[in-house]
């Protein structure tokens, strides 16, 4: 079942993309449980790229994305909060980890029950605080519980507490790592490039409104070498939805313009006691490399 937002990037736009993409991308699971396998699979498939295509189904269906029951999260310490809006924007992330090389499901498993501890034992928060995580081994993974269930439904989203100031509107995407002199491995792009595609379709958002946790904050984040990264994500998500590449909508002046704005935690409680000591650096003190 297709969500309202969805519906509004029509599936001509999404046959286009996929045309454009060379018909070379399903966004269906490797046998690794990888989120993204780049392969002849789209372009080779019976039906090709049409109405009924599997390259079509898989996009629209999204990637393989672990729930918090998967991969053994903790209950959150109070019910989360299901907020009635669609979110306007994806914020993307870094861990601030050691890059390991350890790409496996079960160190993916591990960083996420590392990351909801820290988040729930020292910043005070009640769950993990981006909705979705991605391994170093591009395992997707759900952050804050009902993430994924509000995601598959296209109309609502969970608030969050990942960026001040954007916890009501926006997405946020943590990836494994960090990257301020070196780029994510490639199969990690690729799998951010699938989970941002798919929240665009779900939710009617333009690649466009995709962006850094600097652009908001006062932050390293996401890395030197992965913002750098960020008008290529944008280039490729527009490719796979059939999306106008544009420029972001935030341009720096209009960023200058709204900084207080978005500085306030105004009805984010979480980030009351907490936001100014996970914004100086961000993000986590390496719970699983010490």
């Amino acid at each position: 079942m297709t969500s309202p937002a969805q519906q509004r990037l029509s599936r001509r736009n999404v046959f286009t993309g996929l045309l454009a993409f060379g018909g070379a991308v399903a966004l269906a699971p490797a046998a690794a449980g990888r989120a993204l396998a780049a392969g002849p699979a789209a372009a080779s498939s019976p039906d090709g790229v049409g109405a009924g295509s599997v390259a079509v189904r898989r996009l629209l269906a999204g990637p393989d994305i672990v729930s918090c029951a998967g991969w053994g999260a903790r209950p959150a310490s109070e019910q989360v909060v299901v907020l009635s809006t669609p979110p306007q924007r994806i914020i993307v992330h870094h861990t601030a980890t050691q890059n390991v090389s350890d790409y496996s499901r079960d160190r993916a498993f591990a960083l996420a029950r590392a990351v909801q501890n820290h988040h729930m034992g020292t910043n005070g928060w009640i769950d993990t605080g981006q909705h979705f995580t991605i391994s170093r081994g591009a395992f997707v993974l759900e952050g804050r519980h009902q993430s994924l269930a509000e995601l598959r439904a296209g109309t609502r989203q969970v608030r969050s507490a990942h960026c001040v100031g954007q916890n009501n509107t926006a997405i946020g995407i943590e990836n494994e790592g960090t990257y301020m002199t070196s780029a994510p491995p490639t199969a990690q792009f690729d799998a951010l490039v699938a989970l941002c595609a798919h929240i665009c379709l779900q939710y009617g958002l333009a690649s466009s409104e995709i962006y850094g946790h600097r652009d908001f904050n006062s932050t390293n984040c996401p890395g030197d070498k992965l913002y750098a990264l960020l008008p290529k994500l944008r280039a490729a998500v527009a490719d796979l939805t059939g999306d106008e590449r544009t420029e972001p909508m935030w341009h720096p002046a209009a960023r200058a313009a709204h900084w207080h704005e978005w500085q306030e935690p105004h009805a984010e409680p979480e980030y009351r006691t907490a936001a100014a000591r996970v914004h100086r650096g961000h993000h986590h003190p390496n719970p699983l490399d010490a």
